[in-house]
């Protein structure tokens, strides 16, 4: 419990475990936001609509792997209950916290800081976090979530119902923008889930820490709800740009899979969490992913004589294993899994 950085964030200096080597400073962490990360309009996605819709979508994942949508169909209220408890876990009195804090990377539902390997990893990130499994099976993982919040298990139960079907419905028009047969996505290649809140206290020098450092995600796709404070950045182009929050949307990314099976039609994005010495920031990442045993490949439909399959067949828990060992480095991830020549 005392190492959850929310404990610290009064203190008026950074402990030396926080800093990190120049290379890896974000420096200036307030750069400027970047007006055109695409937000899609997806009201009209059951209409004559549709088509241009997935177009975009295809558009945005290819330029930049991350885009933004609204009217999406999650309701606000729901949304704006789910990130009301979300922000109550880490302002709870320590002995509530302390029934879920653990430093067990195999417990299902725990609060934690900084990375799942905090005892092995220097430096340390400046950021807490809340994580659990949601899908499959959302009924029985439901009772190792927190008590407290009250009415957490209720709210965040229902949101991440209607989280998992906006993932199945981009998931759905990603299929139609590659021409990729109906359901595609559906079954194992997206049945699990897994919630990851992220908390970001105020820090005395955010330009030499990190909340999190570069990387991809490993998995399908990310439906990220932020608050309304900045610190999501995106690499594009040689540069860091700034994701604004955008009132009631969702953050969509790109994910390692997606960019597999797509052949390298879609991009998965590199993006770090910096912080800043104001506000704390709170936002709520829903993994989606293939079961372990699922085999992820290039899709047939996109693959022929002019569009060689640039990776080879696996199993999704080889590629995780892979992630994991490689610390989420996007140079070196995907390399044991790409074809020679």
């Amino acid at each position: 419990m005392e190492n959850l950085v929310s404990n610290r964030c009064k203190v008026q200096s950074l402990s030396e475990k926080y800093i990190f080597p120049p290379e890896m400073r974000p420096g200036k962490a307030d750069v400027a936001l970047c007006e055109s990360i695409p937000v899609i309009d997806l009201e009209e996605r059951a209409g004559h609509n549709r088509a241009i819709i997935a177009q975009e979508i295809l558009k945005a994942s290819q330029e930049f792997g991350f885009f933004q949508v609204v009217n999406h169909g999650v309701p606000e209220d729901l949304m704006n209950n789910a990130m009301g408890v979300f922000k109550e876990v880490f302002e709870m009195p320590a002995e509530d916290q302390a029934s879920i804090y653990s430093e067990d990377p195999n417990r299902s539902c725990r609060l934690f800081t900084s990375s799942s390997n905090h005892s092995k990893e220097d430096p340390h990130y400046w950021r807490d976090c809340l994580r659990h499994r949601c899908h499959p099976d959302l009924d029985q993982n439901i009772q190792q979530w927190p008590e407290k919040p009250t009415g957490y298990r209720q709210v965040v139960g229902t949101y991440s119902t209607e989280v998992m079907k906006l993932a199945s419905d981009i998931l759905e028009l990603i299929c139609e923008g590659l021409g990729l047969e109906s359901g595609y996505f559906e079954g194992k290649l997206s049945e699990s889930s897994l919630l990851a809140v992220n908390r970001y206290p105020p820090c005395p020098v955010p330009s030499l820490t990190l909340g999190l450092p570069k990387h991809c995600d490993p998995n399908l796709i990310t439906i990220l709800l932020q608050d309304d404070v900045c610190g999501l950045q995106v690499f594009k182009d040689g540069e860091w740009i700034g994701v604004g929050p955008v009132p009631h949307a969702f953050v969509i990314n790109i994910c390692y899979q997606l960019q597999i099976i797509s052949n390298n039609i879609l991009k998965s994005a590199e993006h770090r969490a910096v912080t800043n010495s104001s506000y704390a920031r709170t936002s709520a990442a829903f993994f989606v992913s293939p079961r372990p045993d699922s085999i992820i490949e290039p899709a047939k439909a996109l693959i022929n004589a002019d569009n060689h399959p640039v990776y080879r067949t696996f199993e999704f828990k080889e590629f995780f294993t892979n992630y994991l060992s490689k610390k989420g480095n996007s140079e070196v991830a995907l390399e044991p899994f790409k074809l020679q020549g």
